[in-house]
């Protein structure tokens, strides 16, 4: 029988952390963050990452784990973080996994593989460098002869995933298309207890958005933008198109006003928050905690411990 753990999703602001924590607290847990931007040092402020305070001593896997300018995959994720996850039940603790990543919590539950690759292997830069030279159209062309879902599915300016196909292929023989469907096929690699946070009433999500922004803004956002890019961050990496950081990139350019930054980033967080709704309704079993305009802290508590005893963790 796969092992139980406990995860924790729901849309941005909606307490992940404070319940992990709790929960951690009451039942000898660990916390394995599922978080795609606090994987990344010196990014705090932006991606909401829990202060030590909040922590309240709970140990926390998973953060700042990669610099910023590295490019960080769902493979290299669960490839770490089910590591932390057997040694936290190696030792006899209980595994929180809590995030509002739905790809990684995802990926790491159901035991999914990736097919390894090398970002800089010479495969990678020659392919590459086709695509910059001829274009996506005679890759894509490539790709249908050996992977015709695959090119039916993506588009010739999709230069990332084009060229990642095409790799899997060159390299292992196999297409992605079916490395995916053997994969799918796997057996669970956990069995999980999710409870899925979220609020009766969006306006009561876009007000806690809204004043998490303010928050952030307070704390100094701006001066750890600014820190940043002067330590050599490019302005185009992954990490700094995360919400937050793209806009008050731009601001402290000279792109725009500060207070138009953050309206922005209040903007693309709802937007955000709309996603990860949208992608955790589709959870099989989940345990919905919905807070009302006034959070019921107490309430929320008892009930996943109720779950919790239910499913015995």
């Amino acid at each position: 029988m796969p092992p139980k753990i406990l995860v924790i999703t729901g849309p941005t602001a909606s307490g992940k952390t404070w319940l992990a924590v709790e929960l951690a607290k009451l039942r000898g847990g660990e916390v394995v963050s599922a978080d795609s931007m606090q994987i990344y040092r010196r990014m705090d402020i932006g991606t909401a990452k829990p202060t030590p305070e909040e922590m309240q001593g709970v140990p926390h896997h998973m953060i700042d784990v990669a610099d910023p300018e590295e490019d960080f995959s769902v493979a290299r994720y669960v490839d770490m973080a089910a590591r932390c996850v057997e040694d936290i039940l190696d030792r006899g603790k209980l595994p929180i996994l809590a995030g509002g990543t739905g790809l990684y919590v995802d990926s790491l539950l159901s035991g999914r593989t990736f097919a390894a690759f090398d970002g800089d292997s010479p495969l990678r830069a020659q392919l590459e460098e086709r695509f910059a030279r001829e274009g996506g159209e005679p890759l894509l062309r490539e790709l249908a002869l050996a992977d015709p879902e695959s090119a039916a599915r993506l588009h010739p300016n999709d230069a990332k995933r084009v060229i990642r196909a095409l790799e899997v292929f060159l390299t292992t023989g196999k297409t992605i298309t079916q490395h995916n469907r053997e994969t799918l096929a796997l057996p669970p690699r956990y069995r999980a207890l999710t409870l899925s946070l979220d609020f009766q009433r969006r306006e009561d999500m876009w007000a806690r958005i809204d004043r998490r922004v303010d928050q952030m803004m307070e704390r100094g956002l701006e001066e750890e933008v600014r820190a940043l890019l002067r330590s050599g961050v490019p302005k185009r990496c992954t990490a700094m198109q995360a919400i937050g950081y793209k806009e008050l990139a731009a601001a402290v350019s000279g792109e725009g006003s500060l207070e138009e930054a953050a309206a922005q980033v209040k903007l693309r967080s709802r937007q955000y928050a709309k996603r990860q709704r949208t992608w955790f309704r589709r959870s099989e079993g989940a345990k919905g905690l919905l807070w009302g305009p006034e959070p019921n802290f107490a309430d929320v508590l008892h009930r996943s411990t109720a779950y919790m005893e239910e499913f015995g963790i």
